[in-house]
């Protein structure tokens, strides 16, 4: 087998995979919105802990969608050994890639701007949880989970609840911020707000983090290569 017939093997495997995992992903977020009854105790039963993301299934939706083109790009660009599909397929790699290291530049490098992006999400987040939380089905279960995994409540702390819509309606905290206490009151709740149980959780688990972190680019890096080298191939024909 040639290096090209190689290429073009691996680089049909790999997005077939990537477009299999986004039908799945994509069947799923449809499966939620259309039948989530069933959905539910099928969840329920096999699953309790995850009871609480039923309600994310536009987000299901939306990656399985975006996986579905990846894969279909990658696939189709080497098969048919189509240099626009391979050379969209490499942009938007490309696009992720640029984000990808940016992102981490502006955490590394500027501490002020990372700081500042903080104090802003925490503005955003505390008003979410003040006005919208029990009202948005779909970050409420987000947030229920998040809080419930990290065993913290609200963004900077319990406060966040504090003359909230929630609280005001059922006169307790979220469940979920006190652990086999009823009702929840500020006294029982956790004082850990979910932005500190974060830093807590990158600082104990900061190599895992940064390994997954460097495998995704280095799979987004071969890909781009592959597909960059099967474009130079095919236009050499």
């Amino acid at each position: 087998m040639s290096c090209f017939s190689f290429l073009k093997t691996m680089m049909f495997i790999f997005n077939g995979i990537i477009f299999l995992g986004g039908t799945a992903v994509l069947g799923i977020g449809i499966w939620v919105k259309v039948d989530g009854g069933s959905f539910v105790k099928i969840l329920g039963s096999a699953a309790p802990q995850l009871m609480q993301v039923v309600n994310v299934g536009y987000l299901c939706i939306a990656v399985g969608a975006f996986l579905m083109v990846m894969g279909f790009l990658g696939c189709c660009g080497a098969v048919k050994e189509s240099r626009c599909m391979l050379m969209l397929f490499f942009i938007i790699i490309l696009i992720i890639f640029i984000a990808e290291i940016a992102g981490a530049v502006v955490v590394l490098a500027f501490s002020s701007l990372s700081n500042i992006f903080l104090e802003y999400l925490g503005t955003v987040a505390a008003k979410y949880l003040r006005e919208d939380y029990g009202k948005a089905n779909d970050l409420t279960a987000v947030w229920n989970t998040t809080m419930k995994e990290f065993k913290c409540c609200g963004f900077h702390g319990p406060e966040d609840f504090s003359n909230s819509t929630y609280y005001q309606q059922n006169k307790e905290y979220p469940p979920v911020c006190c652990s086999n206490h009823s009702p929840c009151t500020q006294r029982n709740t956790t004082t850990k707000g979910c932005l500190k149980a974060f830093e807590h959780f990158l600082s104990q688990n900061g190599k895992i983090v940064g390994g997954v972190a460097l495998g995704i680019c280095g799979l987004e890096l071969a890909a781009m290569i592959v597909a960059l080298v099967l474009f130079c191939k095919i236009g050499d024909k």
